[in-house]
């Protein structure tokens, strides 16, 4: 069995301090019980959209100190914060620093190399595309025998984007997300049609909660088998940590038995 925590609770509008001590406590209660622990998109700080300063490299203490978590507990850990790219370009004789900001996914293995995946889809609606960049990478994540992608919240929406490719495929998707209440019946049936349209297991993370511009947060983060059997599901606006098991031999079978997703349309994204 693989076993993935997801992590339901409150985030801290812009407090970074808070919310990693947060994340990290969560976690280490569950040393010995999960294999991987799913946190909420930009657990760190909230959906904030104009905070530049908040930002971090891949080299930061975000990433530095979840690192040294996952080496402790030996559990994964995932989820999305703000990070910059630094760059460096030469203009008429002088060396000038750029920098990108990026909703950055992480996958973080205890005592092994991360993987980082960009947020895909930018939400318009809140100015996101105005503060960051788009990524264009459909990574599958392999660990434990187990191939993950990661979605990040409005990628949810999208499911040429999201679509198990028949020459990379994988058996689980990871949604981190900041999905407010007001959009919540979307979230609940998104979730269900990207799991039956790609004959995969998924599991999401959601915070509760109210942000910093008015938004509430009511959870409903879940887990589902290939059957939308729910393994895992939080009522409104309950907060703690629960445990989904997936089989994946179970999910490998099934699909052989009914190999409904090799059916799917190939394409090309451009």
């Amino acid at each position: 069995m693989f076993r993935v925590a997801i992590l339901q609770y409150p985030i801290i509008w812009a407090d970074k301090e808070a919310n990693l001590r947060a994340a990290v406590r969560r976690i280490k209660r569950i040393k010995g019980k999960a294999d991987l622990a799913l946190l909420p998109e930009m657990f760190t700080t909230g959906f904030c959209t104009d905070r530049p300063e908040l930002a971090e490299t891949i080299d930061g203490r975000t990433i530095q100190v979840l690192q040294q978590t996952a080496d402790l507990t030996g559990i994964a850990v995932c989820g999305s914060f703000i990070c910059e790219d630094i760059s460096t370009t030469h203009l008429n004789g002088s060396e000038q620093e750029q920098k990108t900001l990026y909703n950055r996914g992480f996958f973080l293995r205890p005592n092994g190399q991360p993987t980082f995946v960009d947020k895909a889809h930018l939400y318009a609606h809140s100015h996101e595309d105005k503060f960051f960049t788009a990524g264009n990478d459909r990574t599958v994540i392999d660990y434990k025998g187990v191939r993950m992608r990661l979605l990040i919240c409005y990628d949810l929406r999208f499911p040429v984007w999201a679509r198990n490719d028949m020459d990379n495929p994988y058996d689980l998707i990871l949604v981190s997300a900041n999905w407010p209440e007001i959009r919540i019946q979307y979230w609940d049936a998104l979730i269900a049609a990207r799991g039956t349209e790609n004959q995969c297991y998924i599991c999401a993370a959601n915070p509760v909660g109210d942000d910093g511009i008015g938004l509430h947060y009511n959870g409903h983060s879940v887990a589902y088998d290939t059957h939308l059997n729910p393994l895992v599901h939080f009522p409104n606006n309950q907060q703690g940590t629960r445990i989904a098991e997936f089989d994946i031999d179970k999910l490998h079978h099934f699909r052989q038995a009914l190999p409904l997703w090799q059916d799917a349309d190939r394409f090309q994204l451009l």
